[in-house]
């Protein structure tokens, strides 16, 4: 044991039978033991080195000194607290507040520099800004870097990263200093210069526990442990012998870093305010996009185009369907429209029968009642086939629309009232089915499993329609379509009154409206409305349309998100070292998380905004091109939205992987 007055202090740090072995047998992995049984105490105020050759066990030994690794058996107890208790955030606190890492490879993030290399314990530690600018200048000065605040490690020589290395080590107080072979990669008079630091911070009070394996180094400690073959094979305080006194008393110099609270436990442990944490990643990210541009750029451009893709599908699909409103407009002013629809107080829709019709039909206001059922149906002739829109109306079709046939005839309420099989075709479909024939009348057309035979052309008449091109489709009876093609409908889809002049059009509605209220026991099941009720009626096709466009331009925000998370996880092996360094300063997994899911988001809201403004160019492109376009402020907030949420979503893997990386293995990563 370490000599020490008549009543010794406990001892800082408490080792009692510790192993360490690598691999597992059951999986096929050899058992490797590296620490047999290490028993071993260091007093507060210490300067302790561990010397031993390559592969003797030390550098193992200070990864479970420092807490950045776990034995496989044994006691450690850290001022009388056992560390096999802690949770993860409490061994962050632990390496936070208590150790800082002095590495022979400086381990200092390359995109960093120097000034903010040091801060980035007291980032963790939740020290404002200012204050810990402000103390990391400090140390630097006081090492002999204040002109080199700005520069970054490959700026630098190794002596100075190793004083960088160092002024980290202190940032928080750095009670234990942990050097692992601090001048290995130095040369002579760097490394000297670094023994007379660590010497003036052991004169100064703290722990100094020296991991190497030049035993003139080690000579300049107070205590020399020497290890071998994972045993220690000699302890100068505890043999008495090497030029080593054992260490004494230090009343007066510990109380320069101070005695460390107890550690805290189940999740107390405090660490950063989430804001300033969240301004540091943001910060980490943006320099990182800028250092890997063309990376960068690429990833964005996924996000862009999916952004893009949904806010201008979604508009020209919006556009699409206010031009037919505009164009259903034009119809008249005495065209009403009325359909079930389920009550305000709840309950199923009603049903429209045919004696609601015939009650409306008899308003002295109303002129026609025309109910109309309508989809696309499969329509053939000969070896030609096509989804065509069949409109299933009474014979009032043309009066109410203004349209008359420019080939044959219109059906006569007779033949609808008998369900004859006869059809009228609108002028693009008698194009597509009869390209050679001016006269198709007399021919007939299977609709669904039907025979219909042709008896009229109507002329041409355009896009006035919301379900689609009026000439596209073709117009059975409507009795026959309920009974041959329509067979499941029960009720129209909608019906069409024209009133008897736009003057009474409000009358005709609210007649209508207080008989069928009487009709259906005071129910609303049904609704009234004018042109822009019609249209949202006839425009379900073209708004289904709308949202298929936008499923698929959703797709490319997807495919967006995938190359966030391959570039989130090429990103995370590219820094896994970056990670086991920020996890030795005193980060804990959540702060890893917080870090790379901030990243992520970075990505996805740059490349969110991009797309907004580029989606709104294109969209000036089409407007100047004639293409309907009408921008939706909830459409682009709502892609900004699901660009920011892929990009987390499919950042958290990548983040996740991050916050588990293992602190010694991610030390020793490239």
């Amino acid at each position: 044991m370490v000599s020490g007055p008549a009543e010794p202090s406990p001892p800082l740090i408490a080792l009692r039978g510790i192993r360490k072995h690598y691999g597992d047998p059951a999986s096929g992995q050899p058992l490797v033991t590296v620490l047999h049984g290490i028993d071993l105490d260091i007093y507060a105020g210490e300067f302790v080195a561990v010397v031993g050759s390559s592969g003797s066990g030390k550098s193992t030994l200070m990864n479970i000194l420092g807490c950045l690794d776990r034995p496989s058996a044994g006691s450690y107890h850290f001022q009388g607290q056992d560390v096999a208790q802690f949770d993860s955030d409490a061994l962050a606190w632990l390496r936070r507040e208590a150790f800082g890492f002095v590495f022979q490879g400086y381990h200092l993030i390359a995109s960093e520099s120097a000034s903010e290399n040091v801060e980035m314990p007291a980032i963790y530690a939740g020290l404002p800004k200012d204050a810990r600018v402000q103390r990391a200048h400090a140390l630097l000065q006081r090492l002999g870097l204040g002109e080199r605040l700005g520069n970054r490690p490959n700026q630098l020589s190794g002596g100075q990263q190793q004083r960088v290395s160092i002024a980290r080590a202190l940032m928080n107080g750095g009670q234990i200093i942990l050097a692992d072979e601090p001048t290995g990669a130095l040369d002579s008079h760097s490394g000297a210069e670094v023994m007379v630091l660590l010497r003036e911070l052991a004169a100064a009070g703290h722990t100094i526990i020296l991991i190497t394996h030049d035993r003139d180094v080690a000579a300049q400690a107070e205590r020399v442990i020497e290890i071998s073959d994972g045993r220690i094979v000699g302890d100068s305080a505890r043999d008495g012998g090497g030029t080593a006194q054992p260490a004494a008393p230090r009343a007066a110099t510990t109380a320069a870093p101070g005695q460390l609270a107890p550690v805290p436990q189940g999740g107390s442990a405090s660490a950063a305010p989430l804001v300033a944490e969240l301004l540091e990643a943001a910060r980490s990210a943006w320099r990182g996009m800028r250092l890997n541009r063309v990376r960068t750029s690429l990833t964005l451009l996924g996000i862009v185009i999916g952004v893009v893709s949904v806010i201008v599908m979604l508009a020209i699909g919006e556009g699409a369907r206010r031009k037919v409103v505009e164009q259903m407009g034009t119809m008249g002013t005495a065209i009403l429209y009325m359909g079930s629809k389920p009550p305000a107080t709840g309950g199923p829709a009603g049903q429209i029968t045919e004696e609601d019709l015939a009650a409306v039909r008899e308003l002295p206001e109303i002129r026609r009642v025309m109910p109309v059922i309508g989809d696309p149906i499969t329509v053939r002739y000969g070896s030609a086939d096509k989804q065509i829109y069949v409109f299933a109306a009474s014979e009032e079709m043309p009066l109410v629309h203004h349209w008359k046939p420019k080939l044959g005839r219109y059906y006569t309420e007779a033949e609808d009232r008998d369900l004859a099989p006869l059809v009228v075709l609108g002028h693009k479909a008698h194009q597509h089915f009869f390209p050679d024939t001016p006269n198709p009348l007399g021919r007939q057309l299977i609709i669904g499993t039907s025979a219909f035979e042709v008896i009229g052309v109507m002329s041409e008449r355009g896009a006035d329609s919301g379900a689609q091109n009026y000439d596209d489709m073709v117009f059975i009876p409507y009795q026959s379509g309920r009974a041959r093609v329509y067979q499941a409908q029960t009720q129209p889809d909608y019906v069409v009154v024209e009133a008897m002049s736009s003057e009474v059009v409000n009358e005709a509605e609210a007649a209508m409206h207080r008989v069928l209220l009487a009709r259906h026991g005071g129910r609303e099941d049904f609704g009234i409305g004018n042109a822009a009720a019609r249209i949202q009626a006839e425009a379900a096709t073209r708004q289904s349309m709308a949202v298929m466009l936008g499923l698929i331009a959703a797709v490319s925000l997807v495919v967006g998100g995938i190359g966030v998370m391959n570039v989130m996880l090429m990103t995370v092996r590219e820094r896994t070292r970056e990670i086991g360094i920020r996890m030795a300063v005193g980060a804990r997994q959540s702060d890893i998380l917080r870090q790379f899911l901030t990243e992520a988001s970075l990505v996805t809201l740059s490349g969110g905004t991009v797309g907004l403004v580029v989606g709104a160019l294109v969209g000036a492109v089409l407007v100047l091109a004639g293409v309907p376009v009408v921008f939706s402020i909830r459409a682009m907030a709502g892609a900004f939205a699901c660009a920011v949420v892929t990009g987390l979503v499919f950042g958290y893997m990548p983040a996740k992987t991050a916050a588990r990386l293992d602190p010694v293995r991610a030390l020793a990563g490239e």
